[in-house]
Parts: C-alpha cells; sequence; structure tokens
C-alpha cells in the first residue's frame, strides 16, 4: 500500500496560496480541530460531496478550522489550475480556505491518496482520523454514513474516535509526470 500519514502523527505544516489571495500555514488555523482535505476542482466525487462537506464545515465552524488543498496536476487536467479554484470558490463560496499545492509537495507528504481524502487533527495537532467524509460521496444526497461528522461529534464531546480510519472514496490524485503503479485505474480517471 501507499504511505499515507499514520494515526498520532503530527500535522506537517505549509506554506501555500490561497484563493483570497494571501498563504497561509499551519500557524493560521488556531481552532481545537483541524480538517485538512485534499480536494480539485473538477471530480465527480468531489463535485458530488462538496454540499455534505459544507453542512459539516458550518455545523462545526465554532471548533474546527476546515482547509482544502488542490494538489492535482494542471497538466491532467486543465480545469484544477488556480485560476478555476478562485472562480469556484467566488461562485460557490465554501466554508473552507482553498491552498493551491502546485509542487504537490504537501500531497506528497500527507500521502493522499484520493479525492477527497480528509484528515482530522486535535488539539495537539496530531491525527486522529484518516479518510472519507461520507460513504457515497459521488452522489452525496444518497450517503447513509457521515464519518467525517461521527469524528468532529466525538471529538466535541471529549471522546476518542470510535472509527478512526476508513478509505478514501474518489479520484487518485492527478501526479505531474509521474507513474504510481499502486493506484488503481478508477472510473472518474477516464472522464
Amino acid at each position: 500500500m501507499a504511505f499515507t500519514m499514520k494515526l498520532g502523527n503530527e500535522a506537517i505544516d505549509f506554506a501555500l496560496p490561497a484563493t483570497d489571495g494571501k498563504t497561509y500555514s499551519l500557524e493560521h488555523f488556531s481552532k481545537d480541530f483541524l480538517v485538512v482535505f485534499f480536494t480539485c476542482n473538477h471530480c465527480p466525487y468531489v463535485i458530488g460531496s462538496d454540499e455534505q462537506t459544507r453542512e459539516t464545515a458550518e455545523q462545526f465552524a465554532d471548533v474546527a478550522d476546515f482547509v482544502a488543498i488542490n494538489s492535482n496536476s494542471v497538466n491532467t487536467y486543465a480545469e484544477d489550475s488556480f485560476e478555476h479554484m478562485v472562480v469556484r470558490m467566488d461562485e460557490l463560496k465554501f466554508p473552507w480556505t482553498y491552498l493551491h499545492d502546485q509542487s504537490q509537495d504537501v500531497a506528497l507528504a500527507y500521502g493522499a491518496l484520493r479525492t477527497p481524502h480528509f484528515y482530522v487533527f486535535d488539539k495537539e495537532r496530531k491525527l486522529v482520523y484518516t479518510g472519507r467524509a461520507i460513504d457515497n460521496p459521488r452522489k452525496g444526497e444518497l450517503a447513509t454514513v457521515n464519518d467525517l461528522e461521527r469524528t468532529l461529534t466525538e471529538l466535541k464531546a471529549g471522546q476518542a474516535v470510535s472509527i478512526p480510519e476508513t478509505n478514501p472514496i474518489g479520484c487518485n490524485v492527478k501526479w505531474d509526470g509521474k507513474d504510481h503503479h499502486w493506484m488503481p485505474i478508477e472510473a472518474c480517471d477516464l472522464v
């Protein structure tokens, strides 16, 4: 299996440009919990679940910062460009900070496997959950399980995370000029 961040690991710092024109690092996010998720503009799993992610981000806005990172290569999907990120945020006004990882170094450091792939960190910025947000991200309105909401509910109540790992469901991260044989081809790679 490919490398991905392990439970208990500390959040890895970054300095990435956001759609609001500023550059952000971990120090800019000071709420009790931090949700870092790898996403993009084009993936049907992202588009299909964005509204469920929005609901969770709004529900926990008092205790959790949500940070979205687009690491996809624009050479694979032109619509994943920074310019398209800005347009998407202007149109949809998501309640998170949307960062661009053009070098893909942050995605490699975190071991992002899919779009979307969620990482939840506690007050000490230790990883306490990694995986999916919901069980049907392609058709979010049909989801029956919301692991991200459950995780944040447990953390807010001071409880341990009951299911700390799930498999992220989505498209492969689009690596620039790299051949990653360990990633299965998925339907959305062929769209």
